[in-house]
């Protein structure tokens, strides 16, 4: 069996065994899945069993995993809880966070370059991560987690323009421009998104859905595959196509098959979560430098600075910019969930050592402090908030504090 078809196989059954682990440790303690992709892949990569070493094709199919991830962090955003006075304090705290993290990046990292990479990662926040725990904890669907949803879409939709800003190796001012082009772009399949769809497009998704032409999946591939197109033409990072496609692709099926839209999620969900992105975790976890690690002095220690570097630099300007009606519980439970980093951390470390700017223990670090960041903060908030319940907000202070 070729190197590709062995490599895939053990992938492909840590995708399996993971689920398994992730639902018995659960009943007892909550540890997100990724967790054990990135921990399972470090077990059987190059630094301890040495029984997979990604080459060529597994490397593509792990790229598209982390374009599956961004698009379906894109696909989570709520437009209906994302606005007024609590998106604005949301936008301002986070390039707050970045002023912070780019010059404590530029510190850290001895350089511009490497600075960028580590300062825009610490402004991440994991939104997809932190979503299923506010569910679970019955908290999702009131004002805390609404303005969740809001600080989190930030901090998941401003590191990727971040990224294409100060990434792209051009002039700020060529960047700004290119980015505005794509922004006109996207806004404009915005407007087309919510323009009503002829009455055939409907009918034609509800007749396919469950057939072999799966007319609806397709057409979300395609919407990711144009966005992928245009932001590579305009020489953006494809993350940036990936996460706008997946806003496009909420406003479409929301106004066109609003009784399809969810069970269309599941199958592109099926595609994403059930093969590509679990590839993209593990194939971080074999890439993993665990020796630098473990080794202790500096590797270790960036880890534990990382970590603390979470809480300051993106939770401490939450803290002051939170919603003026939440308490001092439900502050510092925003802070912990807006803190918790992981997919977006190993993104951006990916790229970073791909273009050789950031060095695989640097890396390491930042991954490591984001996996701690996702075992440790959802649960300290939880543990935070106990007791605290949802509180009825009066609906002019509710109404006042969503205004435009």
């Amino acid at each position: 069996m070729s190197h590709s078809g062995s490599t895939l196989i053990l992938i492909m059954a840590i995708a399996v065994l993971a689920p398994l682990l992730a639902y018995g440790v659960g009943r007892r303690l909550p540890v997100p899945l990724v967790i054990f992709e990135i921990l399972l892949g470090i077990l059987i990569g190059p630094d301890v069993l040495d029984w997979a070493r990604p080459d060529a094709l597994i490397d593509g199919l792990s790229q598209l995993g982390l374009t599956m991830l961004i698009f379906l962090a894109g696909y989570e955003i709520e437009f209906g809880k994302v606005r007024g006075d609590t998106l604005r304090r949301a936008v301002w705290s986070w390039v707050a966070a970045l002023a912070l993290g780019l010059g404590t990046g530029i510190l850290l990292g001895g350089g511009y370059a490497k600075g960028v990479f580590i300062g825009v990662a610490l402004t991440s926040t994991a939104l997809g991560t932190v979503l299923p725990v506010l569910r679970d904890a019955g908290a999702l669907h009131g004002r805390f987690g609404s303005v969740v949803m809001a600080f989190g879409a930030v901090g998941e939709f401003g590191p990727i323009i971040a990224m294409a800003l100060l990434l792209s190796g051009r002039a700020a001012a060529e960047s700004a421009v290119l980015l505005g082009v794509f922004a006109a772009l996207t806004a404009a399949a915005v407007f087309w998104a919510l323009r009503p769809r002829p009455p055939w497009f409907s009918r034609i998704i509800a007749k396919t859905l469950h057939s072999s032409g799966q007319f609806a999946v397709r057409f979300v591939f395609l919407v990711l595959a144009l966005m992928l197109g245009a932001s590579t033409a305009l020489g953006l990072d494809v993350l940036l196509g990936a996460f706008a496609a997946g806003l496009i692709t909420r406003l479409v099926l929301t106004g066109a098959a609003p009784e399809s839209g969810p069970e269309i999620l599941e199958k592109v969900e099926g595609v994403g979560f059930g093969f590509l992105v679990p590839v993209f975790f593990v194939v971080t976890g074999i890439e993993f430098d665990l020796d630098s690690l473990l080794s202790g002095g500096r590797t270790l220690l960036l880890l534990a600075v990382f970590l603390l570097l979470f809480l300051l630099v993106r939770g401490g300007p939450i803290w002051f910019l939170a919603p003026r009606d939440l308490d001092r519980r439900d502050r510092g439970g925003l802070v912990l969930y807006g803190s918790t980093a992981l997919p977006l951390v190993v993104a951006i470390t990916t790229i970073g050592v791909d273009d050789h700017e950031l060095s695989a223990g640097d890396a390491a670090a930042l991954v490591g402090a984001g996996m701690v960041s996702v075992l440790v903060f959802p649960l300290l908030a939880l543990k935070l908030r106990a007791g605290a319940g949802e509180k009825a907000l009066p609906s002019e202070a509710v109404r006042g504090s969503e205004t435009w």
